[in-house]
Parts: C-alpha cells; sequence; structure tokens
C-alpha cells in the first residue's frame, strides 16, 4: 500500500517540476491551479466568440447592397424618357373657329381648299406669327376675273415656322390687322364672307399655303402646296406641320417667273 503511494508521490512530483501548473487533489483527482487562470486558453475562446459577430451582421448588409443599384437606377431611366412631343412643337388650329366648316378636297387650276362656312364665321390666324399682307378692297370685276383681285379682302400671316397662311373673300378685317402685327394662333384675323370670286359661290373661305414672298406676288400667295392633309389634321385636332412639304415643293417649283395662271 505504502508503494502504490510513494508511485503516485513521485508522479505527481514529475508533473509539478515540469509545468508548475498541476496540484494533487485530496481525491487524486487532477485541476487547474490559481495561479494558471489568467494565462489559461478560455479568454482566448472567448475573444474568438466575439469577434465572430461583426462577421455576421457585415452579411446582411453586403447581401442588401446588390439590390441598391435597381433602385437607384430606375429614376435615371425614367428621367431619359423623352417627354411629350407638344413640349416644343409649333401649335396648329383650323383657321375657321365657331362655326361650321368643310374644307374641300380639292381645288381647281392650282393648290388651295375652299373651306365652306356661314358669313360672318372667325378667319383665325392658324398660327403664332406676324401679318404678311392684308387687302381691304374688293376690286374684283366679273368681266375682267384679274387673278391678282379673286381673292378680295384677304390677310395673310407668316408663322413662326416659316411659312405663309392665306385667307380670302373675307366680308371684313379685324380693324387693328396690317402688315408687322405680330398674332397668335386662334387670333381672329377677319371674317368670313362672300368677296372677291366668291360673289358668285356660296360664302366660303379660300386658304392657301406657300413659302413668303416679296409683297404682290398674288400667285404665289394665293396657295402652292396641297392644304387638306394639314387642314383635316387641324379640324380633328391633331398637329400635323407643312414646313417639310413647303420646302421641297418651293425647290421643286424652281425660279418664279411670274404668274402661271388667271394672269
Amino acid at each position: 500500500m505504502r508503494r502504490s503511494v510513494w508511485v503516485a508521490f513521485l508522479s505527481a512530483a514529475l508533473v509539478v517540476a515540469g509545468s508548475g501548473l498541476i496540484v494533487l487533489t485530496a481525491t487524486g483527482a487532477f485541476d487547474q491551479s490559481e495561479s494558471s487562470k489568467p494565462s489559461a486558453p478560455a479568454p482566448s475562446v472567448r475573444t474568438k466568440t466575439v469577434a465572430k459577430p461583426p462577421e455576421t451582421t457585415a452579411a446582411p448588409t453586403a447581401a442588401a447592397t446588390p439590390t441598391q443599384p435597381p433602385t437607384l437606377k430606375r429614376p435615371s431611366r425614367s428621367a431619359a424618357t423623352p417627354p411629350p412631343v407638344a413640349i416644343s412643337a409649333t401649335r396648329y388650329v383650323f383657321p375657321v373657329g365657331g362655326c361650321r366648316a368643310d374644307a374641300s378636297q380639292s381645288h381647281h387650276d392650282y393648290p388651295a381648299s375652299d373651306i365652306f362656312a356661314d358669313k360672318g364665321c372667325a378667319f383665325v390666324s392658324p398660327v403664332d406669327g406676324r401679318v404678311d399682307e392684308v387687302t381691304r378692297v374688293d376690286t374684283w370685276n366679273k368681266k375682267t376675273n384679274v387673278g391678282r383681285d379673286r381673292g378680295g379682302l384677304s390677310v395673310s400671316v407668316v408663322g413662326v415656322d416659316g411659312v405663309r397662311y392665306y385667307g380670302s373673300h373675307l366680308s371684313a378685317i379685324g380693324a387693328g390687322i396690317k402688315p408687322g402685327l405680330v398674332v397668335k394662333a386662334g387670333q381672329t384675323l377677319g371674317l368670313t364672307g362672300k368677296t372677291g370670286s366668291a360673289q358668285v359661290t356660296p360664302p366660303h373661305l379660300h386658304f392657301g399655303i406657300s413659302w413668303p414672298t416679296p409683297a404682290g406676288h398674288w400667285w404665289i400667295r394665293r396657295g402652292a402646296v396641297p392644304p387638306q392633309t394639314f387642314l383635316n389634321a387641324w379640324h380633328s385636332g391633331r398637329q400635323l406641320s407643312p414646313v417639310s412639304l413647303v420646302g421641297k415643293t418651293r425647290r421643286a417649283y424652281g425660279v418664279d417667273r411670274g404668274c402661271r395662271s388667271y394672269c
């Protein structure tokens, strides 16, 4: 019995001498000494445990990051969407207001349209622009039927689009309507009637579209481009510009050598 105790005692002594960390309890079990606790691995384990939460917290942030660019890009795509074309388009209106009016879909001898309406309906500027020429005296004679007199009372406007618009056979012209006056689309220029060659026809507005010319070039002013397509569009409230067709027709017309009909 003593020999067994002696062996145990020697074993314990060797362990203590080697590490200085182990003591023998009364029951023969081995425990850590109080002096060894500060250098024990337990605090090191706790330090690693504390370091893990930031990694776990960062994961949702990293996962959420890819969802942010689509949210930020949507406003950019929306902002890049072109606005309605009407934002900078020239405004056009049908040249007869306040009455029922029917535009002819053809015209004799040269491009124009007769817009049939009751006498006294408003002839309005079809576009923003300035008054070009005004004829306040009806000199038409049925016997001579000279082209320059056929329109009777008339007003022409050069629009901001560079196109000239002409209305004739008027029964009256506004008191302040004169060459150079700035007008707005829809502004009344005169009243429909039966002057000029319309003395022998139902009342109507003769309407012509052309390019601007020096004063007195009535053979261009009365109409050089078929206006029906544009009148039909404006009558239904659609915006359609004659600028392109007027330019093309002017180039095809060539040199202006004067009157070609009703001279």
